[in-house]
């Protein structure tokens, strides 16, 4: 089977978890990867950081680049394509199914993801037939929120959503209505706002590093 490329970060002693953590449009894996040193998790994690494939995209003019799905414009909800989305989600399942060939059980594999990739984290944690570990979704929108089959096997899914509250590229609104319609659906989920704008600080680093260590203690 052919796996979309990624950096990984093997911990000191051999993995017993893994977190798979998806960058933005126009990015790659080794976006989030400086942010590993920065975190102690409690137990022994792989960090996988996939690269999106290069594909053309609208919103830049039909620019290739790294990009998990299509934009097609920029409005407030965003128009997507959501059989990109879907196909990068199942992409990201096979790196799911990739971790428990290497001997990680799926309920101790967390999926995370900045932005577009948090879209397609949403989409992938969601309809995975299995229980994962939890979901981090950073600065990101749920594309898919009228369309997507959550299954039932993640209803339980320990969920932490946080974005910035002077977010120009995704405005914090579309945060907060993932947050609402993952309350409405009844999962266990927790919302944090920065007072930053498409990015990440340090203060959310930290708080990244604590709900780490709850949801993997």
């Amino acid at each position: 089977m052919s796996y979309l490329p990624c950096v990984e970060i093997e911990p000191n002693q051999t993995a017993t978890h893994a977190i798979i953590w998806l960058h933005g449009l126009g990015a790659d894996g080794n976006d989030f990867a400086p942010l590993v040193p920065h975190l102690t998790p409690p137990v022994a994690v792989r960090f996988v950081f996939p690269h999106a494939p290069q594909i053309p995209v609208t919103i830049n003019g039909g620019m290739r680049m790294p990009a998990w799905y299509d934009i097609l414009n920029m409005s407030i909800d965003r128009e997507v394509d959501e059989t990109q989305l879907r196909a990068s989600a199942n992409a990201v399942h096979q790196l799911i199914e990739r971790e428990i060939g290497r001997g990680i059980a799926p309920e101790n594999i967390v999926l995370a993801g900045f932005s577009q990739g948090g879209a397609v984290a949403y989409e992938a944690a969601l309809t995975y037939a299995k229980p994962l570990r939890g979901l981090l979704a950073l600065s990101t929108y749920l594309a898919t929120k009228d369309s997507i089959t959550p299954n039932q096997a993640n209803k339980s899914l320990p969920i932490l959503v946080q974005h910035g509250t002077q977010d120009p590229v995704v405005p914090e609104a579309l945060g907060a209505q993932a947050y609402a319609w993952l309350k409405q659906q009844g999962y266990a989920v927790n919302y944090q706002t920065f007072n930053m704008q498409h990015q990440v600080c340090a203060e959310q680093v930290q708080a990244i590093n604590a709900w780490l260590q709850e949801v993997l203690a």
